[in-house]
């Protein structure tokens, strides 16, 4: 990793860490970072994103990607757009719905998503950095790498291009269920989410075999008491 700037909204300020492009240059060959989204919202799919670079990192991507949960969602769309707009920056995007969640479990959803997005990039890649220390069959060898949103450039483009599609999910999908606030905690067990959880029940897309949501449920039923014999029906 490199030090380097870190861009809010209008100025960069200074940051001790910066990701790099060491891993990919290391291989020598075309390189694929990929990162997953969403494995702890209580509702909506877990989404994964591949990101291949074919001919190095514009310097205007370099100086600004990073873990997309250290960037501001202004940040992460401007970077988002660039990262799309750019010739010569490939792009897959997978997701494992909640059906998958709940019939595989959640990690082996994950990766469900992330060979989705691999498949998608319009060239397969000779190499796969995953963020993580462990990763599905790619058909390609994989290199794992903890904390790697925050080490390889490649990756970090995946955390951000993950975070904004399933963002956006959220989004569409708050607008048809308003209750639960996922426009603004994209599935993530706020108090507001929990709130309606226990008020209003599932919905379709909450990940009900999660112990959490389970939890909250239970929680919501109240104790029924037995008649007294004593008591005269109505």
């Amino acid at each position: 990793m490199r030090i380097g700037p870190a861009w809010s909204d209008s100025h960069p300020v200074r940051k001790e860490w910066m990701p790099d492009y060491a891993l990919e240059n290391a291989h020598g060959g075309r390189v694929a970072g990929v990162d997953e989204v969403g494995r702890g919202p209580l509702a909506g799919p877990v989404v994964a994103a591949a990101v291949m670079f074919l001919s190095g990192v514009p310097g205007v991507l370099a100086d600004r990607l990073d873990d997309s949960k250290k960037l501001k969602p202004t940040v992460r769309q401007q970077l988002y757009d660039v990262l799309h707009a750019t010739p010569g920056i490939l792009i897959g995007v997978g997701a494992a719905s909640v059906a998958e969640i709940e019939r595989h479990n959640i990690l082996r959803a994950s990766w469900i998503a992330m060979q989705r997005a691999v498949g998608r990039l319009p060239q397969f890649p000779e190499l796969v950095l995953v963020d993580g220390n462990a990763a599905p069959d790619f058909g390609c060898p994989a290199q794992c790498v903890v904390g790697g949103d925050a080490i390889s450039l490649s990756i970090s483009a995946a955390s951000v291009v993950a975070k904004v599609v399933r963002d956006r999910l959220m989004a569409r999908l708050s607008r048809r269920w308003p209750g639960y606030g996922w426009d603004r905690n994209a599935g993530y067990g706020t108090p507001i989410h929990r709130a309606a959880l226990m008020a209003d029940g599932v919905s379709p897309h909450h990940r009900a075999a999660f112990g959490t949501v389970r939890r909250i449920m239970q929680a919501s039923v109240a104790p029924s008491s037995p008649q007294s014999a004593e008591q005269p029906s109505c």
